[in-house]
C-alpha cells in the first residue's frame, strides 16, 4: 500500500469537506477549492478525517492513491493557512509597483513597463520595490503565477540580474578573461 495514500487527511475545525460523486469540495476561511477524483480511488469522509482507498494494486492506481491524498491535503492546508511565494527583483533600476491587490507593474530592463494581473483567488503584494509576494489558497495556482512572473525576466548568470525566487541560488559565470 502507498505510504502516502494510506495516511488519513485530518480536517481542522472550520473546514468543511463535501463529496459529490467523484468531486471533492473543501471550504474554509481562505476560500473554496474543488478537485475531481479518479474512479479507481475511493474517498470517504469519516469524523474529522478524509480516507483514501484504491480499487486494485495496479501501478497506475498505486500512483493515483498517493497523488489524490496529497492534492486533498494541500487543499485543506490552502483553505486554512493559504500558500505564499516570494519573488526578489535584482538589478539596477529594476522594481515593482503595486496596482491594488490584483496587479503589479514591473520595470525590469525592457523599454516598456510590464503589467501583471492576478487571476481570481490570487493576491499580489509589493512590500518593497524589490520584492513581490504571491499568495492564495490553491498551491498549484500560486506556484504557476510565481513562475509566470519569474519568466518575464529570468536571472542571468553573468550579473545575476532578473526576477528570482526568495532563497534561490543563481549559478554565476565568470565572463570573458580580459587581456591575456
Amino acid at each position: 500500500m502507498s505510504r502516502i495514500g494510506k495516511e488519513p487527511v485530518p480536517v481542522p475545525a472550520g473546514v468543511n469537506v463535501t463529496l459529490e460523486g467523484d468531486t471533492i469540495t473543501v471550504a474554509g476561511p481562505k476560500g473554496t477549492l474543488t478537485q475531481r477524483v479518479d474512479p479507481a480511488i475511493t474517498v470517504a469522509v469519516e469524523d474529522d478525517t478524509v480516507v483514501f482507498t484504491r480499487s486494485s494494486d495496479v501501478r497506475e492506481h498505486r500512483a493515483l492513491h498517493g497523488l489524490y491524498r496529497s492534492l486533498i491535503a494541500n487543499m485543506v492546508t490552502g483553505v486554512t493557512d493559504g500558500y505564499e511565494r516570494t519573488l526578489q527583483i535584482v538589478g539596477v533600476g529594476y522594481r515593482a509597483t503595486a496596482r491594488g491587490s490584483d496587479g503589479v507593474t514591473l520595470q525590469v530592463g525592457y523599454s516598456h513597463t510590464i503589467d501583471v494581473d492576478a487571476p481570481e483567488g490570487i493576491t499580489l503584494q509589493v512590500p518593497n520595490p524589490n520584492t513581490i509576494t504571491v499568495a492564495g489558497a490553491d498551491k498549484q495556482q500560486v506556484g504557476q503565477v510565481a513562475a509566470n512572473i519569474r519568466a518575464i525576466r529570468r536571472p542571468e548568470p553573468y550579473k545575476g540580474k532578473g526576477i528570482r525566487y526568495a532563497g534561490e541560488h543563481v549559478r554565476r559565470k565568470s565572463g570573458k578573461a580580459a587581456g591575456a
